[in-house]
């Protein structure tokens, strides 16, 4: 459902583009593991893509939330790198800067990320911390005017392409999650490498790479929020599950879609598949565990100007995580063999449904965060 007269007008400027310009190059590029050009990059950003959600004193559009993941939607039905772009200027780490950064960094950082000009990757997980972030090692500790960055992250989307990080980090002695804060680090700075890209199932057009920091330093005015505010800065990663449920939300939107043309137009037996009472049963399904997603994506999509629930976003965040799994496997089933195969595009959906899934916090972990927001209480996984 597109509520504003400019919701649907970007919605319409993005399913012209998806179609005419990314879905004839989506299939070489996931084929040839191509990263996302960066002068296509930059054409989203002349389009005002890269910051609609972002304030317009530094070039965004000052839009409400719900237009970006529109724009989402339309953009990953199609070709999920280009709506990578979307995702990680408009839901990813340039909100955090957006929201709890400092002038200085939003008037140095915003600017270039919204031109397409520069992108920001957040840099939380670790070899040994995935789900357990508050196990993590890396370091950022302040010297005078500097901070020293040591350690290194790992599963990093945009990992190795991306021109600045948003590093999570452990900035003093204390446990747990009070000695984390996070620092943004320049991708050019002496001692930032990278490992070789991961060669992953789905994601294809979309790099990863372990983020390795040796002796980095920043200027301590690079610190976006200093140790003690863990909750703060996790708060507002809630905007980016979000975005992540939304691409979820597309994949099975485009399986659907694509599901509902083929069983009419596929004949067997002498009828078409629609006409057969197990196809209808399937796409029944297909369509509540869709429709089910957008309406728990909307609610939790639906906050105003602070920060979203975080029960609301776990539970839209799961559900379209596994909803996309399943829709697009069931597409896999009413195609048949023309399923398993690349010409159709759908065991393309099924492999990058389960990357969205893993990303930003796993199903299972929605869930114990599911219980702990329902529960007003928190669970040691440790014991």
């Amino acid at each position: 459902m597109i509520d504003t007269d400019e919701q649907r007008a970007l919605k319409e400027v993005a399913v012209k583009l998806a179609v005419e310009r990314y879905a004839p190059k989506a299939e070489e590029w996931d084929r040839t593991r191509t990263a996302f050009p960066r002068e296509e990059r930059r054409y989203l950003g002349e389009l005002g893509f890269l910051g609609i959600a972002l304030p317009e004193r530094y070039g965004g559009g000052g839009a409400p939330l719900q237009h970006a993941l529109t724009v989402i939607e339309e953009l990953a039905k199609e070709c999920r790198p280009a709506a990578f772009q979307v995702f990680e200027s408009n839901t990813g780490p340039a909100q955090v800067v957006a929201r709890l950064g400092t002038e200085e960094q939003r008037e140095r950082f915003l600017p270039p990320i919204i031109r397409g000009e520069g992108t920001l990757a957040v840099a939380i997980s670790e070899p040994d911390a995935g789900s357990a972030a508050t196990d993590m090692k890396t370091k950022a500790v302040r010297s005078g005017d500097k901070v020293v960055v040591n350690g290194g992250k790992r599963w990093i989307s945009n990992g190795s392409e991306a021109d600045y990080y948003l590093v999570y980090a452990r900035m003093n002695d204390e446990p747990g999650s009070k000695a984390i804060g996070a620092v943004l680090v320049e991708a050019d700075r002496p001692g930032v490498s990278f490992g070789q890209r991961e060669k992953l199932m789905g994601f294809r057009g979309i790099p990863s790479a372990d983020v390795l920091f040796d002796d980095v330093e920043v200027p301590a005015d690079n610190i976006v929020i200093g140790p003690g505010r863990f909750r703060e800065l996790f708060g507002t990663f809630s905007i980016e599950r979000l975005g992540n449920a939304t691409m979820s939300l597309a994949l099975g939107q485009s399986a659907l879609d694509r599901t509902t043309r083929y069983v009419q137009e596929r004949i067997q037996f002498g009828k078409p598949l629609i006409e057969f009472q197990n196809v209808q049963m399937t796409l029944a399904d297909m369509l509540l565990q869709v429709e089910a997603a957008r309406l728990l994506i909307r609610r939790a999509a639906d906050f105003g100007d602070g920060l979203p629930d975080s029960l609301e976003v776990s539970l839209a965040k799961c559900t379209a995580n596994e909803m996309a799994k399943r829709v697009t496997d069931l597409a896999m089933q009413l195609h048949g063999g023309n399923g398993y195969t690349e010409e159709f595009g759908i065991e393309r959906l099924h492999r990058d449904s389960h990357g969205w899934a893993l990303a930003g916090g796993t199903p299972a972990m929605q869930r114990i965060r599911i219980v702990s927001e329902l529960l007003g209480r928190s669970f040691d996984q440790r014991r």
